[in-house]
């Protein structure tokens, strides 16, 4: 190892971005480079999509998160046009299809609407920037309850944690207090009704600035920065191997994606930071194929409806006052239709469910002028509740050597179902939202369980734990076998969880960088390479 080690980071998503950062504020002669197979979409790097004022810009940002392989499968890769919209759950602008059907496509009949984003930023320039914190059994065994509050609350600063968005909303308030009415009493001290955790920045003018990779990048991106100096993003990189020997990794192969040109960049250790899906693919295509990888895929199952806010419930809790001034505090950001965000947390052992709720002033989808409906002055919410998937070996993805993806890379199938435990709370969740929407006003939407994939929130497939039999990663996220061979990102998740899963990643990050950064200081990792 040198004096100034080289930590390639796989990824520019929150994820790989908390490695980074974190590395090299704990490493002070350590470098970063990151490698993203995606363009630059943002100004700053890897900043929310969200925040794109003008739309035509916005459209186009998203369009080119398809990634540098749409080309030919432009159309293909993207979600058709009748299933862009989704309400709360609106993360397929700016995703493409694993399986769209064309050559190299992935086989994912069992998940068809698993989807990816590539560009700087990940999925973290499309996500909903929801920070709920994980509890009870979706909490990690393995992590003490004293330093898990720690990893938690450092990844909340990363993210820019906001508990209080859109307090300031009376019809926010009052779909809270109806919804307290009809479930307050059944809920534990602490798990009730609430404004929902979301990452992003409070506006003067009570918008936010939404949170992205940029935000959890902080300094690296800043060019008057110490930090800045020992960090470098590659975008239009594509990852093709990780080279090691007897256990010890020693650089990637890349491929310049605007020239075609491969080069090995020589590495002291390598963080794998990509999706649930392109991370195990990337160790399958190395020759790293751990028995568990790619197993135990989990996702939280989404039953969602949207409902006409109801005139005489409002009235009784919102002046006519209170309406005029949110609706004119919303005028001044038309371009973020989101107004106020409550939840009903996930808690145990009554209601193992996470409940989402977002108002806005107009509903996902057009209605027609004579709908009953239409033109509702109290608006809408959209809404909807995640349940939770059991881990089990048998779901997962396969990984293929005889066929290659659109890539050049393995290809690969999605192997996936639900049991009757899910089955049974999936019914009773969407028995609950019919409750929901009964408090609130009238259904425009009824709920409907979303097909397999919808959450675009993977976990599992490299899960972190303390048996190298049934995970890829050790507790400190090293691949077993490997000292110097780090993973990151939902897939290191073991539990089964129901709502979104980011702020618990970046955690189980901090928990990886700072064991790795520790080793590159302390000069440990060069004496354990070449003990290897």
């Amino acid at each position: 190892m040198t004096d100034s080690p080289l930590v390639a980071i796989v990824g520019s998503g929150p994820i790989g971005s908390a490695y980074a950062r974190t590395i090299l504020e704990n490493a002070p002669h350590a470098r970063v480079v990151m490698f993203e197979a995606g363009p630059q979409v943002t100004t700053p790097a890897g900043s929310s999509v969200r925040n794109i004022v003008d739309p035509d810009e916005k459209a186009r940002a998203r369009e080119m998160s398809q990634g540098p392989q749409a080309g030919a499968f432009r159309e293909s890769l993207g979600i058709p046009a009748g299933a862009v919209v989704e309400g709360m759950f609106t993360a397929r602008q700016g995703t493409h299809l694993l399986d769209f059907g064309g050559e190299g496509s992935a086989h994912a009949p069992t998940s068809p609407a698993a989807a990816a984003a590539t560009n700087v930023g990940g999925q973290g320039a499309h996500w909903t920037c929801a920070i709920p914190r994980p509890a009870f059994s979706e909490k990690l065994p393995f992590i003490d309850d004293e330093e898990w509050e720690e990893l938690i609350s450092t990844a909340e600063g990363l993210l820019h944690h906001q508990s209080a968005a859109f307090t300031a909303s009376p019809v926010g308030a009052a779909i809270r207090d109806l919804l307290t009415a009809e479930f307050g009493a059944e809920l534990p001290d602490g798990y009730g009704v609430s404004t929902l955790p979301v990452a992003g920045d409070p506006q003067p003018d009570g918008s936010m600035r939404w949170a992205g990779a940029d935000t959890v990048l902080g300094p690296l991106l800043d060019d008057t920065s110490e930090l800045s100096s020992r960090f470098e993003l590659r975008d239009l990189t594509l990852v093709r191997r990780i080279e090691h020997d007897g256990g010890v990794v020693t650089g990637v192969t890349v491929e310049d994606l605007r020239t075609g040109e491969t080069t090995v960049v020589a590495a002291d250790a390598v963080v794998v930071a990509a999706d649930a899906f392109r991370s195990p693919q990337l160790l399958w295509a190395s020759g790293i194929r751990p028995a568990p990888l790619g197993r135990y895929l989990t996702e939280h199952h989404v039953v969602i409806s949207t409902v006409a806010l109801d005139p005489e419930r409002m009235a009784a809790r919102v002046t006519d006052e209170e309406l005029a001034g949110e609706l004119a505090r919303r005028a001044q950001n038309p371009a973020d239709p989101v107004a106020a965000v409550n939840r009903i947390p996930f808690s145990e052992p009554d209601h193992p469910f996470s409940l989402q709720v977002m108002y806005a002033e107009t509903p996902p989808f057009p209605l027609a002028p004579d709908h009953p409906a239409a033109g509702n002055r109290w608006g809408f919410v959209n809404m909807g509740y995640g349940v939770r998937k059991r881990p089990r070996v048998e779901d997962g993805v396969r990984f293929s050597d005889e066929e290659l993806d659109y890539r050049g890379l393995p290809n690969m199938t999605i192997e996936y179902a639900l049991t009757e435990v899910e089955e049974a709370e999936i019914a009773a969740a969407t028995e609950r939202l019919g409750r929901a929407g009964a408090a609130l006003g009238t259904f425009v939407a009824g709920p409907r369980l979303l097909p397999n994939g919808s959450s675009l929130h993977f976990m599992g497939t490299m899960r972190a734990g303390t048996d190298a039999a049934e995970s890829v990663a050790d507790p400190y996220s090293r691949v077993w076998g490997f000292e110097n061979l780090v993973v990151g990102g939902n897939a290191l998740i073991p539990t089964a969880n129901t709502m979104n899963p980011t702020l618990t990643s970046v955690a189980i990050a901090v928990r990886g960088a700072r064991a790795l950064a520790g080793r590159l200081a302390g000069g440990a990792l060069a004496d354990e390479v070449r003990a290897g």
